[in-house]
């Protein structure tokens, strides 16, 4: 099944996100765009268009959000095709806009999706959210255009993500970039990419956690710390602004510390289908540096690193709790 297709079944009690993340390396802002439905335990169903802008030095920090009745949300499976009010979403591209933003943004697939929980998870139902990463490694064309300004964007690198479930966690911080550049050499690394998620739940009446499941792909191989056993081994360590992190996938390792400018967040609300709410702060314009470690051969030990990874604003980082930050401006509620 295509991963971009919508799961929500009609019942009460469920919500879903799309959504495209990219920063445009020739005037460093960072975009976040979209595409939402909710349908409360009690109360009518409803669907929803975001639109994020930030700078790092919040010189520019918008936030629009278009809410509209859930049959404006039209779904197509195959070929993948999602309309909210008008805007549309498929795995090539997309189309849209309300209020004073709009987007028109196209992009060629690449690389093959990618999965944050594991199958025996997902069966036994025990994540209450799950996330699929459909095009982790993308560049997008076009233009974008909120409270006139208007940005071309030429292969821009981005990602599209899909998230479903009944509830989101406690607290959160998820990271993704796709535009690294080797340390050593200067250059860009070409398909090359992480993505992960770092969750604390509540669970018999206390936090659990964190559980930290990442996906990536570095010197042309697949990297995958997503079986329970990684998921509760990775090393997590994270707060309003940065996130420190150690990952194994088999014999690779990564080692990684990102960092968002606090000047660029841009605050946000969620609400569970119950009615909870959840205080969300993204950056699109974070910094990210990874290390790359393959195990030694047995009788060298240790680990050796085979590639640092420099992601100079180009990183996308959110972070969320279930009360809000002092001192930082809600943009959307």
């Amino acid at each position: 099944m295509n991963p971009n297709v919508l799961q929500w079944d009609g019942a009460p009690g469920h919500y879903e996100v799309h959504y495209l993340s990219a920063t445009d390396p020739a005037t460093g802002i960072g975009l976040w765009i979209r595409y939402t439905m909710r349908a409360p335990v009690d109360g009518p169903a409803e669907c929803h268009l975001w639109f994020m802008a930030m700078a790092p030095d919040g010189s520019t920090k918008l936030a629009r959000k278009g809410t509209f009745p859930i049959e404006r949300l039209v779904a197509e499976a195959e070929p993948f095709r999602l309309e909210v009010a008008g805007s549309v979403l498929t795995d090539q591209g997309m189309q849209g806009g309300f209020e004073d933003v709009a987007w028109d943004l196209s992009w060629t697939p690449s690389l093959a999706p990618y999965e944050h929980v594991h199958p025996v998870l997902r069966r036994a139902r025990i994540a209450k959210t799950v996330l699929v990463l459909p095009h982790a490694d993308l560049a997008v064309s076009g233009t974008v255009t909120f409270a006139g300004t208007e940005l071309r964007l030429d292969g821009v690198p981005g990602g599209q993500a899909h998230l479903w479930g009944s509830k989101h966690a406690g607290r959160w911080t998820w990271l993704h970039c796709n535009d690294l550049d080797d340390a050593d050499s200067g250059e860009r690394a070409a398909q090359t990419f992480v993505d992960g998620v770092s969750v604390v739940v509540p669970r018999f009446g206390r936090d659990v956690g964190p559980s930290s499941p990442l996906v990536g792909r570095f010197l042309g191989e697949d990297f995958r710390a997503v079986s329970p056993r990684a998921v509760l081994g990775t090393a997590s360590a994270f707060d309003l602004t940065s996130w420190r992190f150690e990952a194994r996938d088999g014999k690779r390792k990564l080692v990684g510390e990102a960092s968002a400018p606090r000047a660029s967040l841009v605050g946000v609300t969620y609400q569970d289908p119950d009615g909870d709410e959840v205080w969300c702060y993204n950056s699109e314009v974070a910094t990210l540096r990874l290390q790359v470690l393959d195990k030694q051969a047995r009788g060298r030990g240790g680990w050796a690193v085979r590639q640092t990874l420099v992601g100079d604003g180009t990183a996308h980082f959110e972070y969320a709790q279930r009360t809000p930050v002092d001192g930082l401006e809600l943009l959307v509620t």
